[in-house]
């Protein structure tokens, strides 16, 4: 803490209409150079997030009826991923919070930019019959002189705000398309797996009746049981599964409870094809350092430290200026004389036990903490972008193999079979497992696309929008028939 030093200066006559003038002239100019901007900076994050959410541009705005209306429009036709990703950036509670926090950062910047209030004190003092009334209006002068440094510094921050802004909006965008690949996939899963109980209860009932004549062994009946048993259990999961990722696509786009009555929608039937080619990208390392929002935040804020590191060092002795204007007045009650005096008071800190130095180290350390940020952020943004890019590539070779190579054989497999069943060349038992087979190929195929689908769009939000946290692995298939119903 520092000692304080007051000076009173009495000057021979001080002209208060032009001191009122300047104080006035000044007031008016720094109360102007700050203000509210009309939507607290959203256009701004409209722009940042151009092109960058999800392949959909929307408009982001503030929630209201108009926009309950559109989503109840939407709603009513099934529900792909474009309409996810607008129905989420225009209803999701969380991003309408973000937008609300943008509100705040644009009200402080707007706060940084203002004259700060002086202060003013009012005394009675008596001394017999002498009274003296004394009037003081301070300013604080170190306020004023750095006023400029403050706004500049908040909006600074307020720029910051804009960035994070832009990545909840992309991320949000992201984590919904993806909420509705898997979505979507589960839905197809439940059909296929309905299939596959459908053919072994066909085959436990013929096996029952066969047994029942003679024709059957208990072993191959058991079989044919466990079939039925181990298609009856996944069919479960995959419907409390469709179920679990149908709430989160729900969650993500903002959807509560109408009259009542939970919001009911329907999904597209199936994921869309896969491209004809993966794109082919050569400088993904490159790019995400150039168009990733996360590390341009980073290197925005580094160059914001540094700049705060000098004004912090140059106030780092002078932390406290006053400046005080002074009129008293005196009234002798008894001969009903009155006298007056005027002058200005100068109250400033002394650095006699704290002389700045932990404000520097403080200040330093914060330049330090943000460069190493920035390095962090593009360690991982190039290695989060190889990454992504192989798993991309990745998913794409194997999604097309088993679109051209396995469903295409299982096909003619299966074409094989029936032909031969027809010819009375194959038993029925024939027949039911090649159906199986079929089954559980095409849903590893269904899976093989939802694998390429999320790991496209991780991506796209890892070289143009921020970090995608986990990125998608590649599945082995969550639904897929347990060891001992590949082994029957």
């Amino acid at each position: 803490m520092k000692p304080s030093l007051s000076a009173r200066l009495l000057p021979g006559s001080l002209k208060r209409s032009t001191l009122t003038l300047s104080i006035g002239f000044l007031t008016a100019f720094l109360s102007g150079c700050a203000s509210l901007t009309p939507d607290g900076g959203l256009s701004d994050v409209q722009q940042l997030t151009q092109g960058r959410t999800s392949g959909v541009d929307v408009p982001l705005q503030r929630h209201s009826s108009e926009t309950a209306n559109a989503v109840a429009k939407w709603l009513k036709t099934p529900v792909s991923a474009e309409i996810a990703v607008r129905i989420t950036l225009l209803n999701n509670p969380a991003l309408q919070g973000a937008f609300a926090a943008l509100d705040i950062s644009d009200a402080a910047r707007t706060q940084a930019g203002q004259l700060p209030n002086p202060h003013l004190s009012l005394g009675r003092f008596s001394d017999g019959d002498v009274q003296e009334i004394e009037r003081v209006l301070r300013f604080d002068v170190v306020g004023l002189l750095f006023l400029p440094w403050k706004a500049k510094w908040q909006g600074q921050q307020h720029e910051l705000a804009k960035l994070q802004a832009a990545q909840e909006v992309i991320r949000l965008a992201s984590d919904t398309r993806k909420a509705w690949i898997v979505a979507v996939t589960a839905q197809q899963t439940v059909t296929y797996l309905e299939d596959v109980k459908e053919a072994a209860e066909a085959g436990a009932e013929l096996a029952q009746r066969m047994a029942r004549v003679g024709n059957w062994s208990r072993l191959q009946q058991a079989r044919e049981k466990v079939f039925l048993t181990e298609a009856t259990t996944q069919l479960t999961r995959a419907r409390q599964a469709a179920v679990s990722a149908r709430e989160k696509l729900t969650r993500l786009m903002g959807l509560g409870s109408l009259n009542d009555a939970p919001v009911a929608y329907t999904l597209v039937p199936h994921l869309p094809d896969l491209p004809a080619q993966a794109d082919a990208m050569r400088d993904v390392e490159q790019r995400a350092l150039r168009e990733r929002l996360d590390v341009r935040s980073a290197m925005a804020e580094s160059g914001y430290v540094a700049d705060s590191l000098g004004l912090q060092k140059a106030t780092g002795y002078l932390n406290g200026l006053t400046l005080g204007i002074t009129s008293n007045t005196t009234v002798d009650n008894t001969t009903g004389a009155q006298g007056g005096k005027r002058g200005l008071d100068v109250e400033l800190s002394l650095p006699i036990f704290d002389w700045g130095t932990a404000r520097n180290a403080r200040a330093q350390a914060l330049y330090l903490q943000s460069a190493a940020r920035v390095r962090d952020v593009a360690v991982k943004a190039r290695s989060e972008a190889r990454e992504a890019y192989q798993g991309y590539t990745t998913a794409f070779d194997l999604a097309r193999h088993y679109r051209d190579e396995v469903v295409p054989l299982r096909q003619r497999i299966s074409e094989e079979v029936l032909l031969r069943y027809n010819g009375m060349l194959l038993s029925v038992w024939d027949l039911l497992g090649d159906m199986r087979q079929q089954v559980l190929s095409v849903n590893s195929a269904i899976e093989a696309q939802r694998d390429f689908w999320l790991a496209e769009a991780d991506l796209q939000t890892t070289l143009t929008g921020t970090s995608p946290g986990g990125l998608a692995r590649l599945q082995t298939g969550s639904v897929a028939p347990s060891s001992e119903t590949r082994a029957h």
